[in-house]
């Protein structure tokens, strides 16, 4: 990773935002909220600044102050609670008995705790991402959590379920632990890998897609026939910012043994499409809070002309001073622009703005300001003429 100096961070400009939920895990009798450091790695190192969000109590209602969100990373964490895709309490439990739910939660006991409030967090980031067409890339659980938002619908326990030969969790070897994967012709993820058919994955999950949203097109599959990956064919588009992907399995820890390698350049190349359309929907944002300046300038103008009756009407009648300066820059008093915005006025206006579209005006400003500037550089550069 790339360390800026003070020189970069005083001049460079504002990255894209990307959200990512912690998980939490205790420690020394308290919680503490964590995010996997290889995911962050490949945020930073594609040009996006992750943005972490805690996962704490009432978090869930104060997600617009987090505007604005350029995109969304979800990854690893606890079981998905099953009333969030199930409709009534014999559906949550799909034919396992209580002895086999109690055999799952003894087994995969570090998982298996429901955490509704990164449930609720979670959720409703990626149904904001759904309606609002931001760039979203889940991982492991965050696959599962973008299915279900979907309207999917995932197994509780594959082993139980499906009864699987395919290994898809190593308590021992978690890093290790690979098994393989095909992937289909035509999608990202055969892109991404250079046209492989089949790769060796890593995974670490007990639960999986069991149906899948109507929207989404299946990337790869286990041999035991679950869906490794996925995504939406009308939502995938980097360059135009678009990106809709669910990867059950986890890239990010696809590295060679004893080393920060990748198994495939496949890998790194996720992220690195997750972050260009992050990065070109901030533009395209941007570009579009420009837009929304330039119409509300024409129906809302700050700048009236005035004749000196109205002047005298509004009490804002110019001095002999400012009357024979605007008569030396060429103007009349009756075709003078004149300001009539009172500071109270123009507060009330940003008040009502949301914290994303005051953002994106900063944005914009800061913009214009450095075009300004390299402007006016250019031409105090120019030979002056004799």
């Amino acid at each position: 990773m790339v360390v800026a100096n003070d020189n970069d961070l005083l001049t460079s400009k504002i990255l894209p935002r990307v959200l990512i939920v912690s998980r939490r895990t205790l420690r020394k009798n308290k919680f503490v909220d964590f995010v996997g450091e290889y995911h962050l790695d490949l945020i930073v190192s594609n040009g996006a600044v992750p943005v972490i969000v805690p996962r704490v109590s009432g978090i869930h209602s104060m997600l617009k102050s987090f505007e604005p969100i350029h995109g969304v990373l979800l990854c690893e964490g606890e079981d998905v609670d099953p009333s969030l895709y199930a409709d009534d309490a014999e559906e949550q439990q799909q034919g396992l008995s209580q002895e086999d739910i109690d055999e799952i939660r003894t087994l995969h006991a570090s998982d298996t705790a429901i955490d509704r409030e990164k449930d609720s967090i979670e959720l409703t980031l990626a149904k904001l991402c759904l309606e609002r067409n931001i760039p979203f890339l889940g991982i492991c659980r965050g696959s599962q959590i973008l299915n279900v938002a979907a309207g999917g619908t995932l197994y509780q326990d594959i082993d139980k379920e499906l009864g699987t030969e395919t290994k898809h969790i190593d308590y021992d070897n978690y890093d290790e632990h690979r098994h393989e994967a095909r992937v289909v012709e035509e999608t990202p993820l055969h892109g991404w890998f250079e046209g492989m058919d089949r790769i060796m994955v890593n995974s670490y999950h007990h639960q999986a897609v069991k149906r899948l949203g109507e929207r989404f097109v299946p990337m790869a599959y286990a041999p035991d026939g679950l869906i490794e990956g996925f995504y939406d064919p009308n939502r995938y588009d980097p360059e135009e910012g678009r990106f809709l992907v669910g990867l059950q399995f986890h890239p990010e820890r696809m590295r060679v043994s004893g080393s920060d390698e990748f198994d495939y350049p496949g890998c790194a190349t996720a992220y690195q499409e997750f972050v260009k359309a992050v990065t070109a929907f901030q533009k395209k944002r941007q570009l579009d809070a420009a837009e929304m300046m330039l119409k509300n300038h024409k129906k809302k103008t700050l700048v009236k002309s005035l004749s000196m009756a109205e002047l005298l009407e509004a009490n804002t009648a110019l001095s002999k001073k400012q009357e024979n300066r605007l008569k030396q820059m060429g103007a009349t008093v009756r075709n003078s622009c004149v300001y009539v915005k009172r500071k109270e006025v123009q507060e009330r206006a940003m008040d009502k703005l949301s914290n994303e579209r005051l953002s994106d005006l900063l944005s914009f400003h800061r913009m214009m300001a450095r075009l300004c500037s390299d402007a006016i550089k250019r031409k105090l550069l120019e030979p002056t003429e004799t």
